[in-house]
């Protein structure tokens, strides 16, 4: 434990991308089975215990202190994982050091009523650092910026450090097939075995990524007569899998959601793998917005309403497997083609083509991109550009793939609230709900909260607006902060958003999709923000 402890405070610690491969890389060459293995699926969220919740870390902690100060020092930390590692009124006992494994082999088997006594008695025997590790561990959120796809790099370099020319798309390859605590890659990895077999049925294949275009530097270097465009749909991104009699739909990060859309899956009765968008369908047989999407995800069960009110159909756009032939390494053209056919057979109400969008220059392309066709929400993300021949390469390779998203919506708000972040934010207020002006049937304004953000600005911007909202609370409702905002004072963000929609959750009757702090307006009149009007008028 201790060792896992020291590599995420080292990682926490280190904004280097290389110095946390080679951080991960050496923990892996040093650490034994079965620790490494779960150390690796802790870093990549493959690691859920489902016994072990916040609420009871929670209970552990206020058996040992006030309640009342333990509120107080969450609420200045703004981490749990962090407080209670600070805080925690040890009772030594043990000194036996704990070992990873130990850990893990143990919450996994625990029942809910068991969990909080393993708790305080870990905690116990650690010191602040293992008790801030444990913790993590146990609910998941690490957040020491390490991803998948640095996990299966620094495999890679492990297999390079033991003389064996293992590489990321080979590790791609089998990673979907294998299982915590991993013990049959890192015998691959070090040559003491053959490759996992990673013909399971049914497995995610691993998604090839665009990158953003740079119009400035891009258009200028690239044919058009190379590249297909097609619209980039405002669903989910997902793969479809039927396999030998397993039928799967995951996430583009390999999450299996498969039970939150049994109407989907009824109509998967083809033999293959398909790359596309889920989306929803309208009453009119047209394509909804995320909004109407978002009341299908991240449901443990889906109603009989829901299914009847969002049915959900998925748009391919490009296959991976054709029954038993894995079509990954041909051009795109090829694989376009094998696809059309694939959905032509596979005949399904729930299934069918992203229609490719024909342009000759980047200029007639450009005016499409600003001039989308009216009524259809679930084209407001932008364009798609695919080189004809490019294969299909698991990650995010560089020239065969762009996206270019629309510009977004912007529109100028006034700072109504915040919060304190986590982790490395934790001492700031960074989380920020802003609204803009409405007018009763009285003629009075005021304002109306449309929406949150937390990214958009820089470091420096970060500490000017946490002292603009220390210097101007005017009160608190727990952990959130109201600041001072009339119509003669106020802070005016400009924020930025892909797209908007109605909702009968928001008091302002609006929600927005990825909103983000554009600018900050120092110079503008609060009373200068926008109105609802014009966020009404957007939607119509």
């Amino acid at each position: 434990m201790r060792a896992f402890a020291r590599l995420l405070d080292r990682l926490s610690l280190t904004a280097s991308r290389n110095a946390k491969l080679t951080l991960v890389r050496d923990f892996l060459h040093d650490q034994p089975d079965p620790d490494r293995g779960w150390a690796l699926a802790a870093l990549t969220g493959e690691l859920k215990f489902t016994a072990a919740k916040p609420a009871a870390i929670r209970k552990a902690v206020e058996a040992r202190m006030d309640p009342v100060l333990f509120g107080w020092s969450y609420d200045y930390v703004g981490d749990l994982a962090e407080t209670v590692a600070l805080v925690w009124p040890a009772a030594r006992g043990a000194n036996r050091e704990l070992e990873l494994s130990e850990v893990v082999e143990a919450l996994r088997t625990a029942r809910r009523a068991e969990v909080q006594p393993l708790i305080e008695r870990w905690l116990d025997a650690l010191e602040p650092d293992g008790r801030w590790a444990l913790l993590k561990l146990l609910t998941g959120g690490l957040r020491v910026g390490f991803s998948t796809r640095l996990a299966k790099q620094a495999c890679a370099d492990l297999a390079t450090r033991r003389g064996q020319a293992i590489d990321t798309q080979a590790i791609e390859e089998v990673w979907h097939a294998l299982a915590p605590p991993y013990e049959d890659l890192f015998a691959w990895l070090e040559g003491r075995s053959a490759a996992p077999d990673a013909d399971v049925p049914g497995r995610f294949r691993s998604v090839m990524l665009a990158q953003p275009i740079d119009e400035a530097v891009d258009f200028a270097r690239l044919d058009p007569a190379d590249y297909a465009a097609e619209w980039k749909w405002d669903g989910i991104r997902i793969q479809a899998v039927s396999e030998r009699g397993m039928r799967r739909l995951y996430t583009r990060t390999g999450d299996d959601i498969s039970h939150a859309f049994p109407d989907v899956l009824a109509h998967m009765s083809f033999e293959g793998a398909l790359d596309g968008e889920l989306l929803v369908i309208r009453e009119d047989g047209g394509l909804a917005g995320f909004g109407d999407l978002q009341q299908r995800l991240n449901r443990k069960t889906v109603s009989a309403q829901a299914l009847k009110a969002y049915p959900a159909a998925i748009r391919a756009y490009d296959l991976l497997l054709d029954g038993e032939t894995d079509l990954r390494d041909l051009p795109f053209k090829t694989r376009r083609q094998r696809l059309e056919a694939f959905v032509a057979a596979a005949a399904s109400p729930r299934i069918d083509l992203s229609p490719m969008q024909p342009f000759e220059t980047w200029e007639e392309l450009a005016a499409l991109r600003a001039d989308p066709p009216p009524g259809d929400p679930a084209l407001s993300e932008g364009l798609m550009l695919k080189r004809r021949d490019s294969p299909y390469l698991a990650g995010r390779p560089k020239g065969p793939w762009f996206k270019w998203k629309r510009d977004p919506h912007l529109i100028d708000t006034v700072l109504m609230y915040a919060q304190r972040g986590h982790g490395k934010r934790s001492s700031f207020y960074s989380d920020f709900t802003f609204g803009v002006w409405r007018e009763d049937e009285a003629g009075t304004r005021s304002l109306t909260p449309v929406g949150k953000a937390y990214f958009g600005f820089t470091d420096e911007e970060l500490k000017q607006l946490d002292k603009f909202v220390r210097d101007n609370t005017i009160d608190r409702f727990g952990p959130v902060r109201s600041v001072r905002a009339t119509l003669d004072f106020g802070l005016v963000l400009e924020v930025a958003f892909e797209g908007l929609q109605r909702s009968a959750r928001h008091k302002s009757g609006v929600a927005m999709r990825f909103p983000r702090i554009h600018r900050i307006r120092w110079d503008k009149p609060a009373r200068e923000a926008d109105e609802l009007e014009t966020l009404e008028r957007m939607l119509d």
